[in-house]
């Protein structure tokens, strides 16, 4: 190994340890001895033969020895150690911009944060504040940080990019040169991460449309331009394609590249065995093409009632479709209120009657309130003295509002064997409580599925909060028995939570379904920490039609009569 890889390796532990807090003077040591490494004139093994290394000022008996493994075997024992002492995601937050080995620790040891994603999530909760050495600035000068990585990163959350995508959408839509468009690809089905924007729009006059789009500010580097297909890179980073097809070709078009590839290929199949030709470019029967207006007359065609692009995964959307037993998702019109909502009293930035004014303005009738518990100490988890004033503010509220109610919750903190973090008699004063697990998500997978069935067992336990835990592009789910939890929440009738923030965005849609049939209430929440993160309902929306959920499987869509009387019937 050369100098330069062992001065990189030099700095490193220098790193390491200081993360660690080890002695200052040895951390010194090891960075000032990556330097001299680096700027020493001359060929190392030179130094190393004539035993020269020990003799270079800054340079000891300690440091020339493990320079010298390093040089000679290209290893370390006690580096492959210390690294592996480490969580690697440390190693990803030190590349931030304004963040040092010191605010890691901090990090680390105070917020149990291992990755950029965690560190962005902390940070959209407003825990870094009140740490020592950071605040609202640093704060936010992390965040900014972590958009600039993001932008390399190659994939990106669906609730991050689809608003661009939206206006890009949006301004085709008003130029002359376009007759219809649409978004496509993943954003379009909803998926929680995508890799790219895929735009389709119609034109008769392709070129001049492609030399307008290319004038978009949101477009950071155009990478190829032709006349049905130009390329570029958002300024967010993210790879977007726009085609251009003939009118007549855009419901094929659109359907084509909306996807998915394994329900394309499903649909091609079941076209073919009825003798007719399935492409991007039309329906072909005895090579003619059969005209459809929309992709609805393309799934009429077929045999079928129109599927919605949410369920075209190929999970047996053909098949229902084939015997009009789709069912009919819910959409955004059928919410009448949101759970999940955080306030100043813990980690939120804004006050009860301030979150109370925006949903009502949102066209919802009720929310549930619960901040965090006690032992969520990190979030200035409410204290018993805190509820009670909570709770009595929430109550002023109530006897002075006329068609707008506030739940009183909690979100309680599950605690390793199982139990909530309050006692019987405060669990009782909350009209319903959200029991969820922030903690110790690295258990093993009978620890943790029995934590969750313990806590679903508890009587004062109305919903589970993002249940396995994930952090999407930055914390597995935790490895916990999805299917035997969902079991023992239907057997003990109590409500999974789709929790809509972007970074989440869990329960994942591919066990919905299975718990659609075990006849589980679900209820889509915000987890909002201020008044823009209420707006994370729409994610939790798509997330709920993936999983092929319904008005009647959700419980904010009922009424707030209906859904006061459910909390009550659940206490019972």
């Amino acid at each position: 190994m050369e100098k330069k890889e062992i001065s990189k390796i030099l700095e490193e532990i220098g790193l390491m340890l200081e993360i660690k807090g080890d002695n200052p003077f040895k951390i010194r040591a090891y960075v000032n001895g990556a330097r001299i490494l680096e700027m020493l004139e001359g060929d190392l093994d030179d130094y190393i033969q004539d035993d020269k290394i020990i003799g270079i000022k800054g340079i000891g008996e300690a440091l020339s020895e493990k320079i010298v493994q390093l040089h000679r075997n290209g290893r370390l024992e006690f580096y492959e150690e210390l690294k592996s002492s480490i969580p690697s995601g440390l190693f990803e937050i030190l590349k931030i911009q304004g963040i040092g080995p010191k605010k890691v620790k901090m990090l680390y040891e105070k917020l149990g944060i291992e990755t950029i994603g965690e560190l962005e999530y902390a940070c959209m909760e407003n825990r870094l504040i009140g740490l020592e050495g950071f605040g609202k600035k640093t704060q936010s000068n992390i965040l900014k940080g972590i958009q600039d990585i993001k932008k390399f990163s190659g994939q990106y959350l669906y609730g991050y990019v689809m608003e661009d995508a939206q206006s890009i959408k949006e301004k085709l839509l008003k130029s002359s040169l376009v007759v219809r468009c649409d978004i496509a690809g993943s954003l379009r089905r909803k998926k929680e991460v995508v890799k790219d924007i895929d735009i389709l729009a119609s034109s008769d006059n392709s070129v001049s449309l492609m030399d307008y789009f290319t004038t978009f500010e949101e477009i950071d580097e155009v990478m190829s331009k032709g006349e049905t297909k130009t390329s570029v890179r958002l300024k967010k980073g993210i790879m977007m394609d726009l085609r251009v097809v003939e009118d007549r070709q855009f419901p094929y078009a659109l359907h084509h590249f909306t996807g998915s590839k394994e329900h394309n290929t499903a649909l091609r199949h079941k076209a073919k065995a009825d003798g007719i030709k399935m492409n991007e470019y039309g329906l072909f029967l005895d090579d003619s093409l059969i005209h459809c207006k929309n992709e609805t007359e393309i799934f009429n065609v077929l045999g079928l009632d129109f599927i919605p692009p949410e369920l075209r995964e190929n999970t047996g959307e053909i098949e229902a479709a084939e015997r009009k037993a789709l069912p009919n998702l819910v959409s955004y019109e059928d919410l009448k209120g949101m759970f999940h909502i955080h306030t100043a009293y813990s980690d939120g930035s804004s006050t009860i009657e301030q979150l109370a004014d925006v949903a009502k303005h949102m066209g919802f009738s009720y929310i549930g309130i619960s901040d965090h518990s006690k032992s969520a100490f990190y979030a200035n988890g409410l204290k018993e003295d805190d509820i009670k004033r909570q709770i009595e503010e929430i109550d002023n509220y109530n006897s002075k509002s006329i068609d707008f109610k506030i739940f009183k919750g909690i979100e309680s903190d599950i605690l390793p064997d199982g139990s909530l973090d309050y006692s019987d008699d405060i669990l009782s004063l909350f009209d319903f409580v959200i029991a969820s697990v922030h903690s110790g998500l690295n258990m093993e997978k009978e620890k943790i599925t029995s934590r969750i069935i313990n806590a679903i067992k508890n009587k004062h336990t109305t919903m589970i909060g993002h249940m396995t835990g994930r952090i999407l592009l930055a914390r597995e789910p935790s490895d916990m028995d999805v299917y035997e939890v969902l079991d023992a929440a239907a057997d003990n009738r109590k409500i999974i939570e789709i929790n809509s923030d972007p970074h989440r965005l869990d329960l994942d849609w591919r066990y919905i379904k299975y718990a659609k049939t075990k006849e589980i209430k679900f209820a889509i929440n915000p987890d909002a920490h201020n008044i823009e993160g209420l707006k994370n309902i729409m994610l939790g929306i798509g997330i709920a039609r993936k999983g092929w959920l319904e008005k009647k499987d959700i419980i904010n869509c009922m009424e707030q009569k209906e859904v006061g009387d459910y909390f009550e019937k659940q206490k019972r």
